[in-house]
């Protein structure tokens, strides 16, 4: 599987010879030989990925990254930013076009179906893993008192899930809803109900013409192809190939 960093430089004739820089909440540490693949918890770097490919941008080039993202944006040393602002509702600086992916972050929680937590407040006292790169990191903790368990991604959790080292794992409503259409989720698929929608958005200055026009053209694209829908499915497909993979021992009973 593909690994990319969330910045790309951009061809001269889009660029006037300056690098695109996109800037995310989370930069995904550089694949290092050895390590196991990795499914990341958030499609950010695919999607910048296809925004750099719009701009002409090649892997080939220098690459450049930063996690400051709003920060970046309105300083102009970033060029777009990926952005995830409650129900759309982006309150940018003045002369900032926030575009909405149209993917939506809400957490959700899955457990074994025997488990007694019938509510996020029941969570207090309890081991909730979670996964790097997500924006549920502390939140757990913080409203409602559970102790996370931080894994490097996704697969790292939710096999931390199954083979019993915590009583639930909290990731974004839309994996989960791909992932418990697989059979092996079955006996996984107690569930507590999403709370707290936060929406996905390219966030561009007005006056980058070159990368808002091909932000737009973009999501455009992805709207009529369906092309989240899509990637959605692959990712849970992914992730719970890598889960398979590595796990070496029956699920805890």
């Amino acid at each position: 599987m593909a690994r990319f960093q969330p910045a790309f430089a951009a061809s001269s004739e889009v660029a006037d010879n300056k690098p695109v820089v996109v800037a995310m909440h989370y930069v995904i540490p550089e694949f290092v030989g050895g390590q196991k693949v990795r499914t990341p918890e958030a499609p950010d770097a695919t999607m910048a990925q296809a925004l750099a490919a719009m701009l002409g941008a090649s892997d080939e080039m220098p690459l450049r990254a930063d996690a400051h993202v709003a920060e970046r944006l309105q300083k102009g040393e970033a060029d777009v930013a990926l952005l995830s602002v409650p129900d759309g509702a982006a309150q940018l600086p003045e002369g900032i076009i926030a575009l909405p992916t149209g993917y939506r972050s809400r957490p959700m929680a899955i457990m074994r179906t025997d488990t007694d937590i019938k509510s996020w407040e029941q969570l207090q006292g309890r081991t909730v893993c979670v996964a790097e790169g997500g924006l549920y990191i502390g939140k757990m903790a913080a409203q409602y008192g559970a102790i996370e368990q931080v894994y490097r991604a996704p697969a790292d959790s939710l096999l931390a899930l199954r083979t019993g080292k915590c009583d639930a794992a909290v990731h974004d409503e839309a994996l989960f809803r791909s992932l418990l259409k697989l059979p092996e989720w079955k006996k996984f698929s107690a569930s507590l109900p999403p709370r707290d929608n936060m929406d996905l958005v390219f966030a561009v200055r007005r006056d980058n013409t070159a990368v808002l026009e091909a932000a737009q053209k973009l999501v455009q694209g992805w709207r009529s192809e369906g092309y989240l829908k899509k990637l959605l499915k692959q990712r849970a497909n992914d992730i719970a190939f890598e889960v398979y993979l590595d796990q070496s021992v029956p699920d805890c009973h």
